[in-house]
């Protein structure tokens, strides 16, 4: 009976917020984007993705993340590639200038 009242009310353990799923990559100008709406509140979904290129050191992975909301999630993923394509287009390499592995667009 406690455990319902808890359930009921808010209490027991907070769940995990889901991590994003990806999606296939598209390439573009020899770079990876790789579409991961998040789920954002009231069942619409955020524009989110990574921009991955190859280095002699492994891939060099950046994540972008704006406020744009989509009602789906396939909306989300089309335009979560058009924003990495416009961002590899105007900050090409510059987004991995500093060699980190990992690091935000």
């Amino acid at each position: 009976m406690i455990s319902f009242l808890s359930k009921l009310f808010g209490g027991g353990t907070p769940k995990e917020p889901a991590l994003p799923t990806r999606e296939d990559p598209v390439s573009y100008n020899n770079y990876a984007i790789i579409p991961a709406p998040e789920e954002a509140n009231g069942g619409s979904w955020r524009l989110s993705g990574h921009i991955v290129k190859e280095s002699e050191n492994g891939p060099l992975e950046r994540t972008y993340v704006r406020a744009d909301t989509f009602p789906t999630r396939a909306e989300a993923i089309e335009f979560t590639v058009r924003k990495g394509k416009q961002i590899v287009d105007q900050q090409a390499d510059q987004l991995f200038k500093n060699g980190e592995p990992t690091g935000r667009a």
